[in-house]
């Protein structure tokens, strides 16, 4: 079947990881600028209660999306072993069974964050106008939480296969659609607040259907399978999904105290931190995708077997995100007042900004490191470590130096406290990753038949063949 190949088995790995990473975030870039184009436009109307209430729901939306992406992982993880193994059959089982179990769980956990808006937004310390404003955002959100999941889990399928290109533009027509729609809705009907909660879902139908359309036409489509063999299936998925949902959820706890934490120093250090907290994504995108787009040079490397280019693939991440973090770095400072000029930035406002885009920047290098570390961990049987290093870096890591450096130097504090969790955590993750490397975990046994085996010559052992 054409698409088939595993195309990471092979060739320069850091051109591997360097178009990988530079593919994915294009497309993870577009859905963070549509969320920035909205800060924007919000900003625009002058109301700094409406800039706070973006900041609060943004914190929630970060918790309801880190679903998604952990269930991605794991789905993307087993579609590129299987690969790596050469067994198509299996790749398209697991790209079935995981996109229907996503898509069900998903369902539940939207439903479930929905009826949790009120104290949810008011645990993050919005009060009055403003928790009203972010609860109404949500209430327009959150339901179509499930279709964003279809969307990431289909864009975890097609970096599996090495189609970054198809994976990237499912969400840069998401961002489109959005930049299209947003000043339409907010400014040319006047709906504010609800014209940008209606573009972000107009956004996530055309990243679902953008995403699953490639699949159908190029790489097989989908299974039917029965409830028996979905149940089957739910074990190997859930194996790495639930510590790599766990992992995932750290972030937005994690930011969520942040949030909380700054909110004590008024509405105009919680529109500081959300400003940073668009920019962030935006700026970073790159390492943001490292760990999606390492995934599947690191699974199907394993799962052919090939240990040295898994090493090499971990230090070539580390190498790339070094360079990243440095250009990123010195454009954000010299633009620096510029962007705090565009978001109309002024007083505590514009300091958290010039903070963001000055040394906080450089310590994202260890943020980079979590990204690289987590992806070697979640494709190498060990995604529980990786849950132990994100939870470790957004509590003990966060929180305890946010307090401290809140109380001597304000909201700048409590950024810098989080900030420098980041470096402990980050040589913690690094350490891990190379732990997992010498010690994996062989992969799942096959659920269901595979279709005939390959010519002997060119059979590739899997770590399972080479075990026995």
């Amino acid at each position: 079947m054409a698409g088939q190949q595993a195309k990471f088995v092979e060739g320069n790995l850091f051109r591997h990881v360097s178009v990988m990473a530079l593919t994915s975030s294009i497309g993870l870039m577009a859905v963070f600028v549509v969320d920035l184009i909205n800060m924007l436009y919000i900003a625009m109307l002058g109301r700094a209660e409406l800039a706070a209430a973006i900041g609060y729901a943004g914190a929630v939306l970060f918790f309801t999306t880190s679903f998604g992406i952990g269930m991605s992982i794991a789905v993307g993880a087993l579609v590129a072993r299987a690969l790596g193994a050469r067994d198509p059959a299996l790749a398209k089982a697991r790209a079935t069974t995981g996109l229907i179990i996503g898509f069900v769980f998903g369902s539940i956990f939207a439903a479930v964050i929905w009826l949790a808006l009120g104290p949810l937004v008011t645990l993050l310390g919005a009060t009055g106008e403003t928790a009203e404003l972010a609860v109404h955002f949500l209430r327009i959100v959150t339901p179509s939480q499930p279709l964003l999941m279809v969307g990431m889990i289909g864009g975890a399928i097609l970096r599996s296969h090495g189609d970054a290109r198809s994976a990237m533009m499912a969400t840069v027509w998401g961002a489109v659609a959005t930049a299209v729609l947003d000043p339409i809705l907010i400014f040319g009907l006047g709906w504010e607040l609800t014209g940008a909660a209606l573009a972000s879902v107009a956004a996530r139908m055309v990243i679902a259907v953008m995403a699953l359309q490639p699949i159908l036409k190029k790489y097989g489509g989908f299974d039917r399978p029965t409830p028996g063999q979905v149940v089957a299936d739910m074990g190997p998925i859930w194996a790495i999904a639930l510590p790599a949902i766990l992992t995932q959820v750290a972030t937005p706890v994690g930011q969520a105290f942040v949030t909380r934490a700054t909110s004590a120093y008024g509405e105009a250090a919680v529109a500081g931190m959300a400003i940073a907290g668009r920019l962030t994504p935006v700026a970073f995108g790159v390492i943001f995708a490292l760990s999606g787009a390492i995934g599947p040079i690191i699974g199907q490397n394993f799962g052919a077997g090939r240990m040295d280019r898994v090493r090499r693939a971990f230090f070539d991440g580390l190498i790339f995100t070094g360079l990243v973090i440095l250009f990123v770095s010195a454009l954000l400072f010299l633009l620096r007042g510029q962007i705090a000029d565009v978001f109309l930035a002024e007083g505590l406002t514009r300091d958290l900004v010039y903070l963001f885009c000055g040394p906080l920047a450089l310590l994202w290098f260890f943020n980079g490191m979590i990204f690289v570390g987590n992806a070697v961990c979640n494709n190498l049987g060990r995604p529980f470590w990786s849950t132990v290093v994100n939870w470790g870096r957004h509590t003990v890591g966060t929180i305890p130096l946010a307090i401290w450096l809140g109380g001597y130097w304000g909201a700048q504090g409590v950024l810098i406290g989080q900030a420098l969790g980041g470096v402990i955590f980050g040589l913690a993750a690094a350490w891990l990753a190379l732990l997992a490397i010498r010690n994996p975990v062989l992969a799942q046994p096959r659920s269901r038949p595979a279709p005939e085996a390959a010519p002997e010559t060119e059979t590739v052992a899997s770590p399972g063949e080479r075990r026995a």
